[in-house]
């Protein structure tokens, strides 16, 4: 019995200095500052728009709501939903695109190139046919259910792969079951007549978000923010092997489940408010990594504000480029997000395209 609690203080003690080496002394600091700017845009989304609405103006209605002001129904009905949901499901995305590339160690790793997204899209294109006045929790679980079927078939694609999946196959896997459940969307949509919902789903759009969208993202938010929080410890280990995680008493089975759970939960239900919006998941990631290292314990909150920001700024540009009318935010953050996936994937497939 002594040597097992000997052995046991071991791997705690090497846990806890592998943990501390990770650890980046910077990542409070951009954590702090990427917060105050995400507040700040938050500001500007809630302002902007076809009806010019100052700070004053949002002070007074948190402060003292007037339901005879013009303004402040315009600001609880459309605003405040709009931004906070473009924030969730910006978060959403970006922790599910953390957690992904932990999990898998694949830098081509994503909820829109690994089938979660269409899958989820796919699911909810029958969802609309078959039981259209389906409520909003509903579409979650049809989402989340989705996204587990597309994740699914991608992975399998490695049990026919000599060598598993590389990140390019991975990548290439990702499109095709992607060109697949879209097209089967598609074809349900217009067999069932739904095509203009669908469409809807997949540009991507945060205009006219329902404030009770909004509250059961929040309550998700919550559960899922929460899991991954649990998880990132462990996730930092699991980034030097499952060898040397398993060596330091990690459960690499029971990570790896709760991880994916986690992904299909958060990646579900964006996707059931929002439609699929891509290559947040891929790119923030990659930024975060390179400002704040590798330690999971600030890489998933630091990427959650990140992502937030990212969608809110995409957001407000959506309503710039060609007012009065809308671009779907899903167009811009695929401008953003293509180059950079064929960048990452010219590196990580030694030139292979």
């Amino acid at each position: 019995m002594e040597q097992i609690r000997k052995r046991q203080l071991n791997k705690k003690a090497t846990k806890q200095r592998i943990l501390k080496r990770f650890q980046s002394r910077s990542a409070a600091t951009y954590f702090v500052i990427s917060l105050a700017i995400l507040l700040v845009t938050m500001i500007l989304s809630v302002s902007y728009g076809a009806a010019q609405i100052n700070w004053t103006v949002i002070r007074e209605s948190l402060m003292h709501f007037d339901v005879q002001n013009t303004q402040h129904l315009i600001l609880y009905d459309l605003r405040f939903p709009r931004v906070l949901a473009a924030a969730l499901i910006g978060a959403f995305l970006a922790i599910s695109g953390v957690i992904m590339q932990g999990l898998t160690r694949n830098p081509l790793a994503s909820p829109s190139i690994m089938g979660v997204s269409s899958g989820a899209g796919f699911m909810m294109a029958l969802a609309l046919a078959f039981f259209p006045h389906t409520s909003q929790f509903g579409l979650i679980l049809w989402a989340f259910t989705g996204a587990g079927i597309g994740a699914s078939m991608v992975f399998s694609v490695g049990l026919f792969s000599k060598r598993g999946l590389t990140p390019v196959k991975l990548a290439l896997a990702g499109a095709a079951v992607s060109a697949l459940l879209q097209s089967a969307s598609t074809m349900l949509a217009m067999y069932f007549n739904v095509t203009r919902d669908i469409s809807f789903w997949y540009a991507g759009n945060i205009a006219g978000i329902p404030a009770s969208s909004v509250r059961l993202a929040l309550i998700i938010a919550v559960i899922g923010f929460v899991s991954a929080g649990l998880l990132s410890r462990s996730l930092t280990l699991m980034s030097l092997g499952d060898e040397v995680a398993k060596g330091l008493g990690q459960r690499t089975g029971l990570v790896r489940v709760c991880g994916i759970l986690i992904v299909l939960l958060l990646t579900g239900t964006a996707v059931s408010i929002s439609g699929t919006i891509g290559f947040i998941g891929l790119i923030i990631p990659h930024i975060t990594k390179k400002m704040i290292g590798m330690d999971y314990r600030w890489l998933i909150p630091f990427s959650a504000v990140i992502g937030a920001w990212l969608l809110v700024t995409a957001d407000i540009a959506a309503r710039m480029v060609n007012p009065p009318y809308e671009t779907p935010v899903g167009a811009l953050t695929a401008l953003i997000g293509v180059p950079f996936f064929l960048f990452l994937a010219r590196r990580e497939g030694g030139g292979l395209i």
